[in-house]
C-alpha cells in the first residue's frame, strides 16, 4: 500500500466512524488537495486489495475488517493512539480513586468508560463478569436488524467464558469484526485492556461496540482506564 493510499484508508475510517455514511471522493480530494478522480482511483485500488468496500446504493466506500486491521496495526506500531484530554483523564482518576472497594472501582470505571465512549463497556471481577451501557450498544444503527442482534447477543452470551478460556495477554487487545471467536457475524469490535488487581494477575476491562467507530480514541480511553484501575488496585 502506497503512503497516500494509506491515509486515504485512515481518513475512510475516521470519517465513517463520524458519520456512519459511506465516505465519497469529493469530501476526500478536498482533504488532501488533489481531484475526485485521483481519489476515485486510489478508492478503487484499496477495494481491489479488500481493504474497503461500497453499499450497491452508494459511491462513497467504507472500511472492511481488513481495512479497520491495517489501520489499528498501524496506531499500534506508530503509538499514534489519543492520549485522553486532560478533562477526561481527571474524570476516569476522579471515579478510580473515589470507588472505595475494588469491585466498587471497577464497576465504576466501566461506567465511565460507557459515558465517554457511548458503547458496551464490560470489566471481569473476580469469576464475574460486569456488563454497562447495552442500550448504548443497541442504539447503534448497525444494529437495527434483528439478526444483525442475535448476532450480537450470541457473542454476550459467551463472551464471559471465551476471555477467562483465552486469557488475552497482550497489554491491550483489540478484535475486530470476524476477528472475534464468537459472534464472528456480528459487526462488533472487542477492544480490551489487562490489568492486574486483587482479583486476579489477569483481569480485564473495555467496551465492545460497532467495528465503525474512533479506534484512536477508545484504544487510547481503554488503555488508560486499565492502567489507571492497576496503579490503584494492585498494591
Amino acid at each position: 500500500m502506497s503512503p497516500r493510499q494509506e491515509k486515504i484508508l485512515a481518513a475512510i475510517v475516521e470519517q465513517y466512524a463520524e458519520v456512519a455514511a459511506p465516505v465519497g471522493s469529493h469530501l476526500l480530494a478536498r482533504a488532501f488537495g488533489v481531484s475526485s478522480a485521483t481519489i476515485r482511483s486510489e478508492m478503487a485500488e484499496l477495494e481491489k486489495q479488500g481493504y474497503v468496500t461500497h453499499p450497491h446504493t452508494s459511491a462513497g466506500r467504507i472500511p472492511t475488517d481488513k481495512g479497520y486491521r491495517f489501520y489499528v496495526n498501524q496506531l499500534s506500531k506508530s503509538g499514534d493512539i489519543k492520549k485522553p484530554k486532560e478533562r477526561v483523564e481527571r474524570a476516569l482518576a476522579a471515579r478510580v480513586a473515589g470507588g472505595g472497594l475494588p469491585e466498587q472501582t471497577i464497576r465504576n470505571t466501566v461506567d465511565t468508560l460507557v459515558e465517554l465512549t457511548h458503547n458496551l463497556g464490560l470489566a471481569t471481577i473476580g469469576e464475574q463478569l460486569y456488563m454497562s451501557g447495552l442500550s448504548n450498544l443497541f442504539g447503534q444503527p448497525e444494529f437495527m436488524h434483528p439478526g444483525q442482534v442475535q448476532q450480537v447477543a450470541r457473542l454476550l452470551d459467551n463472551l464471559e467464558p471465551w476471555l477467562y478460556e483465552a486469557a488475552p495477554n497482550e497489554p491491550l487487545s483489540v478484535y475486530i469484526g470476524s476477528e472475534n471467536p464468537i459472534g464472528r457475524a456480528a459487526g462488533c469490535s472487542l477492544i480490551i485492556s489487562r490489568f492486574r488487581s486483587p482479583f486476579s494477575d489477569r483481569s480485564y476491562i473495555g467496551i465492545l461496540g460497532p467495528t465503525r467507530q474512533s479506534y484512536r480514541e477508545v484504544m487510547g480511553l481503554v488503555g488508560r482506564a486499565g492502567k489507571a484501575l492497576e496503579d490503584t488496585l494492585y498494591v
